[in-house]
């Protein structure tokens, strides 16, 4: 019987990585079957969706509440697929407090459960290992620290790499984008990257900072011209509804789609915490990092976090990398903290020195293609171990 192979991923970043995986799966066993809850870029890259789970991306109990009982209905809907025997096992990416739920319910069929992207526990949750000892066979961890971290808690883990190199290393970039951008700095122009994340609420929460900084950092700078990378169409246009009469001649241009162009072009970037910081380590582009919360995700975090960084290059690297600022309530310190260290790495060379020779020796150590490749090849060994679908009804 033909393996069948049920996704779960919920983070528009992780349906990008999962169609790398999705190609690499194909070419190790073209008569794989592919199934699951992700987003367009797993469509088409040849999984069925059964839905797109990347449309309800959010954080936070707040965000969480209000879209409770449609998770659940889509637990049920999963959970009567793995009944019906048809199912290999399950692949789990990102978005634990829903994956959680999709690892007890494929367990209850005697499903394999692998966690790709796994859940960031070392940093904000390290109790809920529990979990992951009893629900999921094996974690594919994406970083050396990561994973050294799952297998001294006694969980079956190992590195692939991080999938974002591959991104790196093998995507063909707009090349009407980057002439455009070239002009540009041909015509003397300094392009400064903006990027206000990649789900609709930090968007929300930190397009208005990043608008008022570019404002300021516009007076200074005024060969600088900031190019924003939006993730979503409609992102884009309620970032540009957001200019009023007095921005009429921000030297500011909206892009959809283009982020690697962007990050590739830039002097340096503003940015919104997230995964995209390792393509921006990558390439070798210096950011300062923002994220702004609700209040009451705030106070949660500063009393669960337990890593001193929330930028995966900082961490990788033990020191600061590129500079962040996390806060909620007032937006003017976020604000200040961008100009500051925006105009350092505009004005300073020093300051840009150092963070130059700090991304060159983590490229050097860490930025490696090859991550979709080696998941494959293990995912495919074991599926190999486990054999094809077992007939419908709970495992014993």
């Amino acid at each position: 019987m033909t393996q069948q192979l049920f996704f779960s991923v919920g983070e528009p970043s992780g349906d990008q990585h999962c169609a790398r995986l999705i190609q690499a799966l194909r070419q190790g066993n073209p008569q794989i079957q592919l199934r699951g809850f992700g987003g367009p870029e797993m469509r088409r890259a040849g999984c069925e969706l059964d839905h797109d789970l990347t449309q309800l991306a959010v954080m936070g109990v707040v965000e969480v509440l209000p879209k409770l009982g449609h998770f659940m209905r889509l637990a049920d809907q999963a959970e009567a697929v793995f009944a019906s025997g048809s199912i290999s096992a399950v692949l789990l990416a990102d978005f634990p407090g829903f994956n959680w739920h999709m690892a007890k319910r494929a367990k209850k069929y005697g499903l394999p459960v692998y966690y790709y992207l796994p859940p960031q526990l070392w940093a904000w949750a390290p109790w809920r290992i529990r979990k992951v000892r009893r629900t999921v066979d094996k974690v594919l961890s994406v970083l050396p620290f990561e994973c050294q971290w799952y297998q001294q808690r006694g969980v079956d883990a190992q590195c692939v790499g991080h999938p974002f190199f591959d991104h790196v290393a093998e995507q063909s970039l707009d090349p009407a984008v980057l002439a455009d951008l070239t002009e540009q700095q041909q015509a003397g122009k300094r392009l400064v990257a903006v990027l206000p994340g990649s789900r609709q609420h930090e968007v929300l929460r930190n397009w208005p900072v990043m608008l008022e900084s570019i404002r300021r950092l516009a007076k200074r700078f005024p060969e600088v011209r900031f190019q924003v990378a939006a993730f979503r169409d409609k992102q884009a246009l309620w970032c540009r509804d957001q200019l009023t009469a007095r921005d009429r001649d921000l030297p500011i241009d909206f892009f959809v789609g283009k982020t690697s162009e962007i990050i590739e072009m830039a002097e340096c970037a503003m940015m919104v915490s997230g995964s995209v910081s390792l393509e921006m380590m990558a390439r070798g582009t210096p950011a300062a990092v923002i994220y702004r919360v609700g209040r009451v995700f705030y106070m949660a975090g500063r009393s669960l976090i337990r890593v001193s960084s929330m930028t995966l290059p900082n961490l990788i690297a033990g020191e600061t990398v590129f500079p962040e600022h996390s806060s909620c309530g007032s937006p003017e310190p976020a604000v200040q903290f961008l100009c500051e260290h925006i105009d350092s790495m505009l004005s300073d060379p020093l300051y840009r020195a150092r963070i130059d020779r700090q991304l060159d020796r983590l490229r050097s150590e860490i930025a490696r293609p090859g991550a979709s490749a080696q998941a494959a090849a293990v995912l495919l060994e074991e599926l190999a171990k486990h054999g094809p679908s077992k007939p419908a009804g709970v495992a014993a």
